[in-house]
Formats: structure tokens, sequence, C-alpha cells
């Protein structure tokens, strides 16, 4: 049974801690019996077993997968389970498996939420949107904004955007060699988890003082 907390602004309450978390970004399209799916669920039940914090959109699809997998790998509920929902015109329903949870009205704020809370981010399959938030993170570590998290990206979909980057905005010097270092492919959740693990020894060792030094801060 998922946890209940009554904090009135729980993400806030989050955002007072140190802790390591886990953001998965996805497509709300894909439905439970996508191989995509077992995949997300299956990462996030690993993740889940570490007792890392993970945090979604909170809405269906691979989000889904992601919230359901991280409960069924900490199944004491140790760590948390959160879900930033935002207002769309469909497939806006935040998914049963969260634990906290804040809804937005807007991208921004809600990109800036997650931008916050994450020391790992794994893109998985998605469209618009979680190309957004690929692109979004991309910047902020690139511009120094927070510190240099891995970007995980999940799936064989990913591959034939890297050799874009490389082909044009790389080679023609649009980006820098070094704006690729914090990029990560993934083809299954043993890759991911070993990226992962690696990022929580850093965050261990280093006294957490990378996340603090550049933790991003919200907007009073």
């Amino acid at each position: 049974m998922t946890k209940k907390k009554n904090s009135k602004d729980e993400v806030a309450e989050e955002l007072k801690k140190d802790d390591f978390r886990v953001s998965i970004f996805g497509s709300a399209r894909i439905k439970p019996n996508d191989d995509q799916y077992k995949l997300v669920y299956d990462l996030a039940k690993e993740i889940g077993k570490h007792k890392f914090d993970i945090v979604t959109g909170g809405g269906p699809g691979l989000m889904d997968a992601a919230n359901a997998g991280h409960n069924a790998g900490d199944k004491k509920h140790v760590s948390d389970n959160i879900g930033l929902t935002i207002e769309l015109p469909w497939e806006a329903e935040e998914n049963k498996h969260l634990e906290i949870k804040k809804h937005f009205n807007k991208f921004s704020g809600r990109l800036d939420t997650f931008m916050a809370l994450s020391g790992v981010v794994i893109v998985t399959p998605g469209g618009i949107g979680t190309c957004l938030e690929l692109f979004y993170t991309w910047q902020l570590v690139q511009v120094k904004h927070i510190c240099p998290i891995p970007i995980i990206l999940l799936g064989k979909m990913w591959e034939e955007l890297m050799t874009w980057i490389t082909k044009y905005p790389l080679k023609d010097g649009l980006i820098s060699p070094g704006d690729t270092d914090h990029i990560y492919i993934a083809e299954n959740k043993e890759e991911a988890m070993e990226v992962i693990m690696q990022a929580h020894a850093k965050f261990e060792k280093d006294g957490c003082s990378c996340h603090n030094n550049h933790k991003y801060k919200l907007d009073e």
C-alpha cells in the first residue's frame, strides 16, 4: 500500500532535503503491454530496491511504469515516489502510485522543479515533451546552472539523435566536445543502473558538495 504524506506542500519539504533522486522522463502514450513499459518498470524497480527516490511527471504510460516499478522495488516505502503532474487537454490524469505530488499549470515551473530535485536524469522514449525535458536538462548542465548530473538516454530511439548531434552541431562547432561528456546511452536496465550507481557513489563520496554548490534554485 502506498504511504501517505500530509504536508501542505510536500515537494517544498523535499527540496529542503539533500537526497539522491533519479528523475525519469518518458511518453504518456505507451501501454503496459509494450516492451518499453516493461523496461522502465524493471529499471525503476531496481532503483526502488536501492532506496533511491524517484521523480516522474506522475502521469500514465512510462511515468506509470516508473512509479509502479519503484513501489514494487521499495516495498516498505523507505524512499520517496514523487510525481510532478501538469495541466493538459489530454493524457493529464495522474497515476495511482504517487506518494508525493505537486500539480503545475505551466511547463516552466514544473521543469525547474524537476531540475531542483534531480541527481540523475533518465530519458526514455517519448515525444515533444520528453525532448523538451532532455534538452532543458542538457542546457542547464552545459551552462553550469546545475552540477554535471548524468543524463541517461534509455533505448534505441536516441542513438540516431546523438549521431545527428555529432554530425551537425558538434562538427560545425555549434557545441563543444565536452558538452556530450555527461550523456550516456543505455540499451538495458543494467547499463542504466551502472551509471546511476557511479553517480550515487560520487554523491556520497563528495559529501554532496557538487550538488550543493550548483543546486538549482527556484525563483521565489
